[in-house]
């Protein structure tokens, strides 16, 4: 996709965090934009900022749990604009703790916003991007979804967040190779952010009623929730960078979207132990100390 001038782009989670510069992005490309939140007030704070600079926007608050919501909002989408070109699939949630602690609402909560929302985002939008093509020959249009560092590694007590991104790292892969097949004028990119400093760790702040944690967090899930918070926020690349970088990747067709490309290596001895068959590494190698303190952190 080349040319972003009074296309329409439509983002989910677009109140906040990486969503909310996608959206900015977007907009200083001369782009329309859907933005799509659970959060009023910080979807109405983004609309009124960027309409504020010009730009045209529809807000809708949109759960993407939901597929009747995601189909509200492509219906929404078509009504006001006429047609899609861009689509994130960026709303994420997060949730720590020992694998074996987290309750069913933890699954059905993570598992709901970041792999069935990326699921409902595909297979509604893609169809109706396809539909758009048939009546634009000059129709370009892109597909980003946004996974996680997590979708390629499985760092401990971050199960449910690492199984929901590895599902949508394999969904990714399987769109793009699927737009290949019938040669869709349709590009897909996954985003693999490391840490970014966004709202994600504070995720729970906008947990819906439906999968409220029935109890109180264990040491695990307090631990891990705390260490999170301090990776996120000594993070050195920004949402923003985050966002120039995934729009160049757009532009060049480029699939996979690194925000921190060191971090490779340690993707590449995982895959060099899955094909020697080799016991998963120590995910602390190189930093023993994160390991003991969050040992520490368990033991209270």
């Amino acid at each position: 996709m080349k040319n972003f001038q009074d296309k329409v782009a439509v983002i989910t989670g677009g109140a906040s965090g990486l969503g909310r510069e996608f959206a900015k992005r977007a907009a200083s490309l001369g782009m329309k934009l859907v933005l799509a939140d659970v959060q009023q007030d910080a979807l109405d704070a983004t609309q009124a900022e960027l309409e504020g600079e010009g730009a045209q926007v529809l807000a809708m608050i949109c759960d993407v749990r939901k597929g009747e919501q995601v189909q509200a909002l492509a219906d929404a989408s078509m009504a006001r604009f006429g047609a899609v070109h861009l689509v994130f699939n960026n709303a994420g949630v997060g949730s720590g703790g020992l694998i074996w602690e987290n309750s069913e609402a933890d699954w059905e909560w993570v598992l709901g916003v970041n792999l069935w929302g990326v699921i409902h985002g595909v297979r509604i939008f893609t169809k109706l991007m396809l539909e758009c093509a048939k009546d634009d020959p000059q129709y370009e249009g892109h597909i980003v979804n946004t996974a996680s560092m997590a979708g390629l590694l499985n760092a401990p007590t971050m199960g449910v967040y690492n199984v929901s991104k590895h599902a949508v790292v394999s969904l990714s892969e399987t769109l793009y190779h699927d737009l290949q097949l019938v040669e869709a004028p349709i590009g897909a990119s996954v985003l693999c952010p490391y840490f970014v400093p966004t709202g994600i760790s504070q995720s729970h702040r906008n947990r819906p009623e439906d999968v409220k944690m029935t109890g109180g967090p264990t040491a695990s899930q307090k631990a891990a929730q705390a260490m999170t918070v301090k990776a996120v926020e000594s993070g050195k690349v920004s949402a923003g960078d985050v966002a120039q970088m995934t729009f160049d990747a757009i532009r060049d067709g480029q699939f996979y979207i690194y925000s921190h490309p060191g971090a490779l290596g340690n993707v590449g001895e995982r895959m060099e132990e899955i094909v020697k068959g080799i016991n998963p590494g120590d995910p602390y190698k190189a930093a023993p100390h994160i390991r003991d303190m969050l040992r520490a952190k368990m033991k209270g």
